[in-house]
């Protein structure tokens, strides 16, 4: 009979303020104000070369997002503290390419609509992509307007907040209707993103996105992308986008930080170009840091 060995599997492990720790040491979520009122937010991150893009755009929303939600970052987090323990997450899961990060920070302690605290907590996973950079897909996305729900324009909107069920529902929606993502519109019929992504239009080598006011979120590739058009000599226009402009431009594309920038090939009967797409996602590659 031959002899049995056994090979253990190696788990995941997870950042939880800070320390690297097992999923047997994970905190009992059925406690967590995160779960039980979604109370806090996420962020996402792109990891390229093993490192995490973009963290000085990150860190800026993460203290808005603090501030905006009133939760107390009580153990000193700084940008170069988070961007060392991702490194060291990424590290120990094996990320040492291509990556994706999403930390979820939440308000800690007990207590129902009246929190017992105003601290920090946060968790972090680090999981690997199987491209270290950002591509341009041969085939576009197609997309239409959700028009089941509209989001609400307030303090929150710019922000990754748990409570998702906005973007849930118009995700639902693109799959039943054989769509590849749904454009979302605020209370004023304004489209300002969609289901996971923000939006750009092109016309005639000018950029146009949804403002932050109108509502999106305020999208990390959107951040970059704007700064690195204005840069390579492309105008850039934050303002408000109706249905009829999106039928008028010549290109349409999304922003996301994890798949960077897609174009859109339709929407309705209109058929869009990419170019611009192309050319600024070649640009953002190049932009990668490689080292912390």
């Amino acid at each position: 009979m031959p002899q049995f060995q056994w090979q253990p599997t190696e788990r995941q492990c997870y950042l939880i303020n800070g320390e690297i720790t097992a999923i047997s040491e994970l905190p009992n979520s059925m406690f967590n104000r995160g779960f039980l009122y979604s109370d806090g937010f996420f962020e996402t991150i792109r990891i390229c070369h093993g490192i995490p893009q973009h963290m000085d755009l990150h860190w800026n929303r993460i203290t808005a997002s603090l501030s905006a939600h009133r939760i107390h970052n009580q153990q000193g987090l700084t940008v170069e503290k988070l961007a060392h323990s991702l490194i060291a997450l990424c590290t120990r899961n094996g990320v040492q390419n291509g990556g994706r990060v999403r930390i979820t920070f939440f308000r800690d302690g007990g207590g129902r609509y009246r929190p017992e605290s105003n601290d920090m907590a946060w968790l972090a996973t680090a999981e690997p992509l199987t491209d270290n950079l950002w591509n341009s897909p041969d085939k576009g996305l197609s997309v239409d307007v959700f028009n089941d729900m509209k989001k609400l324009v307030g303090p929150f909107a710019n922000f990754k907040n748990l409570s998702s069920a906005l973007y849930i529902q118009a995700a639902l929606w693109a799959e039943e209707k054989g769509l590849d993502d749904a454009l979302i519109q605020n209370h004023q019929s304004s489209i300002v993103e969609s289901s996971h992504s923000n939006l750009f239009l092109v016309s005639n080598r000018v950029l146009y996105t949804p403002s932050l006011d109108s509502g999106p979120v305020g999208g990390i590739m959107r951040a970059s992308v704007i700064n690195a058009a204005l840069e390579h000599g492309f105008k850039v226009y934050e303002c408000t986008i109706t249905p009829k402009e999106m039928l008028q431009a010549d290109e349409m594309f999304l922003t996301n930080t994890i798949r960077g920038i897609q174009w859109v090939a339709s929407y309705k009967t209109k058929r869009y170009f990419h170019e611009t797409a192309k050319v600024l996602t070649q640009i953002m590659n190049d932009r990668t840091v490689k080292k912390f």
